[in-house]
């Protein structure tokens, strides 16, 4: 044994192992065999297979694999409950979700060793900061419940969820579902990851305890094949956290169900250090960002970005820092890495980084058990931007890096990869941090920190790291339906389409601000209500939405613009349209259209957009950190529009409307059958002060354009209305990229298109600490 005074000297740490006895003992009361939480009982264990602790490779306990069958079964009796659960009201549903807080407190210990068990992660991760944050959810969402009604008084809850979750986080992804879907009212199927159901399970019996009423919460164990069917079910909303190529798959299976979907998916977050830095804090900023959880999460700063003038410095600082490490046995308090959660993973990332030549590669000196799935923590240096490790998610205890040498060249390099989950920015001038977080490309971006997650505060992705919010109002909203969302009832009597003519002269698209011909050389005949011909418009190809892309590219400071100079172009745009009434009217009528009722409608909808263009800007999230979260409502971006085939000229306003109060661009499809009616917006647009390129317009076929527009790598978003058709073809070939789709049988109201038209940001800003 060492002498105090030695262990003064060298400050090394004594085992402190936390015992495993009680979560033991636990998994002996099911006797090692779990089935599924169905209707409020567990079902009797069928076909099993093992869940194993990976720090020692023992067997923990045999799971139920889920069937068809089982997942039948669980929506089954999720639709029987969810009427009464909703119906209950938010007051009630609050007192459920605060009991199963306080039991999660209560069981706290038992729920932190047996997560460690099951996952390999350190009990200090799992004691301080998974158990914690999943009673803060359940906590915070148990608020929300209770003023439901009064916040949401057009929410609805969508009915039945399925919620697939992820082996990094099994609890606290549980919380994150969970909690929001039954404050709103919905009931829920959820599929625990393979690698890591236990706490799942034991869950369940919270739920039981707590009173939540049969059916409500259900849980099926089982491995992809269970998920499939999940998602395959009679749900209502799927809601998936776990790797972007399963979220490809999850997005086409979905297409054209009507189900809605939120994706919260990889990422390859940049940690950028500049040379005016604390670089100690900046340091132990890096080892809670990429050996946290062994690396194992989705938001891991795992390419750091050095200023070239401290990189040196700074490389040499983490490599000394990374010599205290210690790997070993989870349940050890003195461990700071544990084990990877199976050989699979373990493999996975041993082979990503043994087919890496490029860079120097320093792997810390600590020494790895002889038995379980461990990895040690490394870094790699002197990697460029193209390499594959700075692009792959490794998820794992690989940190790569690279330089930069000025702001700008940091926020390219930072920008520069398909994810946009999160970023952390370590500077001790303010001015340089908050001009560096809007302009990166991610969800969450961290002021002098990494990983601080908040039930207040919006968690989720950009790009290919998904879509839709979890945690606060926005994560709520993802579980809720708007009950008011159909344009008002206008009594259009659409045309028949008829046949591609080619003739001599038409009615131009709009792109860049100006009039343009067609590509395809070809225009559509439009006939009124008499048969007579009403003149011709071209047919838009992909060329042309080529073209209109490259314009809102051009465009793209209208994103910069204040919410009050929009507002004004808003309310210029309505004022020449209403200058020109009952010119829209005659010729909406024309085409079988009700044209005093639309064009009232769509002047409302352009002031109802420019009064909201300067109050839709986000809040301050009340996180129990020494700091803020500013929530900030950010433009989606480059936005394809779909109009409906019923809708004249109140579609195409309020979707432009609606994009353009938020700043983001837009290139309007309009319905066939009224498209003279878009091209007469064409004078209004110009004589609007509208920048070119912000709106551009494209007539033709919508089912030849349907396809590039979910194809193109280049748009962030496609909206699609109307037909059900094109709904289901552009939410599945919009997977290849995970392009944002919105989209339903009508125009929806004007809640749901600025909706569409923004994504939260969150930005977390330390202070007073």
């Amino acid at each position: 044994m060492p002498t105090l005074s030695e262990i003064f000297e060298t400050m090394e740490y004594g085992p402190a192992p936390e015992s495993a006895s009680e979560a033991l003992a636990w998994i002996a009361t099911h006797e090692g065999r779990f089935g599924h939480f169905i209707n409020g009982t567990f079902t009797a264990p069928a076909a099993t297979f093992a869940t194993v602790n990976p720090a020692t490779d023992a067997e923990l306990a045999q799971v139920s694999q889920g069937s068809a069958a089982d997942i039948a079964a669980a929506v089954a009796a999720a639709r029987a409950a969810q009427p009464a659960w909703e119906k209950a009201g938010g007051p009630a549903r609050a007192r459920v979700l605060y009991a199963i807080a306080r039991l999660l407190q209560k069981h706290a210990r038992l729920f932190a060793v047996l997560e460690t068990l099951d996952n390999g992660k350190p009990i200090r991760e799992s004691r301080d900061a998974d158990i914690p944050l999943a009673q803060r959810h359940f906590y915070y969402h148990a608020g929300l419940a209770q003023l439901f009604e009064a916040q949401n008084p057009n929410a609805r809850a969508h009915g039945v969820c399925g919620q697939i979750i992820p082996w990094n986080f099994p609890l606290l992804m549980l919380a994150w579902k969970v909690a929001p879907a039954l404050a709103a009212g919905n009931t829920v199927v959820l599929k625990p990851a393979e690698y890591t159901p236990l706490t799942a399970l034991l869950f369940a019996e919270v739920c039981q305890q707590a009173g939540v009423p049969a059916g409500v919460v259900n849980i099926v164990t089982g491995d992809g094949d269970t998920g499939a069917a999940l998602v395959a079910a009679n749900v209502n909303k799927i809601a998936f956290t776990g790797s972007t190529e399963v979220g490809r798959i999850i997005r086409q299976a979905t297409a054209g169900s009507g189900k809605a979907l939120t994706l919260e998916l990889g990422g390859k977050s940049p940690f950028i250090v500049f040379d005016d830095a604390d670089l100690d804090a900046a340091v132990e900023g890096v080892v809670d960002s990429i050996w946290f959880n062994q690396g194992q999460v989705c938001c891991a700063g795992s390419r750091l970005l050095l200023h070239e003038p401290i990189a040196a410095r700074f490389i040499a600082k983490l490599k000394r820092r990374m010599e205290s490490l210690r790997i070993g046995d989870p349940l050890d308090k003195s461990i700071d890495i544990g084990a990877i959660v199976h050989p699979v993973q373990l493999q996975r990332i041993t082979a990503l980084v043994g087919a890496h030549t490029a860079g120097e590669v320093h792997t810390a000196p600590c020494p790895l058990p002889a038995r379980g799935s461990f990895y040690p923590p490394t870094l790699i240096t002197g990697l460029s931007p193209s390499d594959a490790l700075m692009q792959q998610e490794i998820f794992g205890p690989v940190l790569v890096s690279t330089t930069f040498r000025t702001p700008a060249e940091a926020v390219e390099l930072a920008n520069n990869t398909r994810y946009g989950l999160a970023a952390s920015v370590f500077s001790e001038n303010i001015n340089t941090a908050l001009a560096i977080a809007p302009q990166l490309e991610a969800g969450v971006i961290w002021v002098n920190g990494a990983n601080m997650l908040d039930a207040a505060a919006p968690f989720g992705g950009m790009r290919e790291s998904g879509y839709g919010r979890e945690g606060g109002p926005e994560g709520l909203a993802a579980y809720t339906r708007m009950t008011n969302h159909a344009a008002p009832a206008l009594k259009s009597k659409p045309v028949a389409l008829p046949v591609l003519e080619q003739v001599y002269r038409t009615a131009k698209l709009y792109i860049g601000g100006k009039q343009a011909r067609p590509d395809s050389g070809y225009s559509i005949a439009l006939h009124d209500t008499t048969g007579a011909l009403a003149g011709h418009v071209g047919a838009g190809s992909r060329k042309d939405l080529r073209n209109a892309v490259e314009a809102m590219n051009a465009a793209k400071g209208w994103a910069k613009t204040t919410g009050h100079n929009r507002a004004q172009i808003l309310y210029f745009i309505a004022e020449n349209l209403s200058a020109r009434a009952a010119e829209f009217a005659a010729l909406i009528d024309s085409f079988g259209g009700a044209g005093a009722a639309e064009v009232s409608a769509a002047i409302d909808a352009l002031f109802t957009a420019a009064a909201i263009a300067d109050k839709y800007d986000g809040r301050v999230a009340g996180v129990p950190f020494g700091g803020l979260a500013l929530a900030l409502q950010t433009p989606v971006g480059k936005i394809a529009a779909l109009c409906p085939e019923d809708s004249a000229l109140l579609a195409p306003v309020a979707l432009l409307a609606g994009a353009l109060a938020l700043g983001s661009r837009i290139t309007l499809v309009p319905s066939a059958c009224y498209a003279l009616v878009a091209t007469a917006l064409y004078q209004v647009l110009d004589t609007s002060d509208v920048p070119g390129g912000v709106v551009n317009i494209i007539t033709g076929v919508q089912s030849d354009l349907a396809a590039p527009i979910a194809q193109h790598a280049d748009l962030d978003a496609a909206w699609v209305y109307g037909d059900q058709a094109l709904v289901a073809e552009v939410e599945r070939l919009s997977a290849s990229n995970l392009k944002r789709v919105s989209s339903g049988p009508s125009t929806p109201d004007m809640a749901q298109i600025l909706r569409a038209a923004s994504e939260v940001k969150t930005i977390w800003v330390p202070f007073g600490i």
